[in-house]
C-alpha cells in the first residue's frame, strides 16, 4: 500500500478545490462477481481479484507455533491455534470496490461448495496501512514489494492499546523509537503497521466480526532468515518492551515461513 502524490506542473499553481465524491461504481463489483467464469485454471495473467496487486501465504509448523506468546492471548485461543496466514496488498482507495467483489464471490463459492469449511478463522481482518519502518533506510525493497520479495520468514505481532488516544500514542512510539531500535542489526528488513477495519454486515457467517477496531495495531515483520534463527535475540521479548512503555499490551507474536505453492511441504510438521 502506497500513498500517491500529485505533482503540480511547472508554471502553474496548486489551488484548493472543494472535495467531491468520486464515483468508482463500487456496487457494480457485486454484480460482476456473481456471473461469468471464476475457475482457478490459468487463462490470463494480472490479478487474482480486483485491486489485489500482491499476495503471499505463510505457514507455522509446530516448532514455530510453540514460539508464540503470550500464553493468554486475546487473539488466538490457545495461542498455538492457526497454522496458515494469508496476506494481500490492496490498491489504496479501492477498498469498497474490492469488498463488494469479495463478499459476492465468496457467497458464490460457498453456494457451489468450493470453500473448505473444516477450518477456523483465528484472525481474519481487512486492515488500513498506517506506517512502514525500514531497517536500511532507502536501501532494499519497499513495502509494496514485500509480498513478492523472497523473504524467508514473517512475524505477526498484534498489540492492543487502552483506547483510541492511547493507540495514537502507541503508533508514534513505534514509528519513532521502538521499531527503529529493534530493526537495527536484526534479520527484519522492514515492519509494516496496520489498523483493523470492521468487516461488512453481509460477510460470510463463519467469519467473526473484527475486534479492536479502535484500539488495535497489527505489525508484520519481514525477515531475511528463518524465524528461529535469532529468535531469542530479536523477537522473544517484544511484549516486554511494549509493556514497559505503558502504551499497550502485546496480544500475539507469531512466526511463519512462506508456503511452497502446489506442494504439501510442511503439512506433516503442523501437529
Amino acid at each position: 500500500m502506497t500513498a500517491d502524490s500529485t505533482d503540480t506542473p511547472a508554471g502553474s499553481a496548486a489551488e484548493p478545490a472543494a472535495e467531491t465524491a468520486v464515483d468508482t461504481r463500487a456496487a457494480t463489483y457485486a454484480e460482476l462477481a456473481a456471473i461469468g467464469p471464476y475457475g482457478v485454471h490459468p487463462g490470463h495473467a494480472l490479478m487474482a481479484m480486483p485491486w489485489i496487486f500482491a499476495g503471499r501465504r505463510w505457514v507455522a509448523t509446530r516448532a514455530l507455533q510453540l514460539l508464540r506468546y503470550p500464553e493468554e492471548s486475546a487473539v488466538a485461543r490457545p495461542v498455538t491455534a492457526g497454522c496458515y496466514l494469508s496476506t494481500y496488498w490492496l490498491t489504496e482507495g479501492r477498498y469498497d470496490e474490492h469488498m463488494r467483489w469479495t463478499v459476492a464471490i465468496n457467497r458464490r463459492l460457498n453456494r457451489d461448495g468450493r470453500i473448505h469449511q473444516d477450518r477456523t478463522h483465528v484472525f481474519t481482518a481487512f486492515q488500513d496501512h498506517v506506517a512502514t519502518v525500514y531497517r536500511d533506510g532507502a536501501e532494499g525493497p519497499r513495502d509494496f514489494h514485500a509480498l513478492d520479495h523472497p523473504y524467508a520468514g514473517l512475524v505477526l505481532e498484534v498489540i492492543d492499546a487502552a483506547g483510541p488516544r492511547e493507540r495514537a500514542e502507541l503508533l508514534a512510539w513505534l514509528r519513532t523509537r521502538h521499531l527503529p531500535q529493534r530493526l537495527a542489526g536484526s534479520p527484519a528488513a522492514m515492519v509494516t503497521v496496520f489498523r483493523p477495519t470492521p468487516l461488512p454486515g453481509d460477510r460470510m457467517t463463519y467469519v467473526k466480526q473484527v475486534e479492536g477496531v479502535e484500539t488495535r495495531l497489527t505489525l508484520l515483520w519481514f525477515l531475511q532468515q528463518e524465524p528461529r534463527e535469532g529468535w531469542a535475540a530479536h523477537f522473544a521479548d517484544l511484549g516486554r518492551d511494549v509493556a514497559e512503555s505503558g502504551l499497550g499490551r502485546v496480544e500475539l507474536v507469531a512466526p511463519f515461513v512462506p508456503t511452497v505453492p502446489g506442494t504439501d511441504r510442511y503439512v506433516a510438521e503442523l501437529r
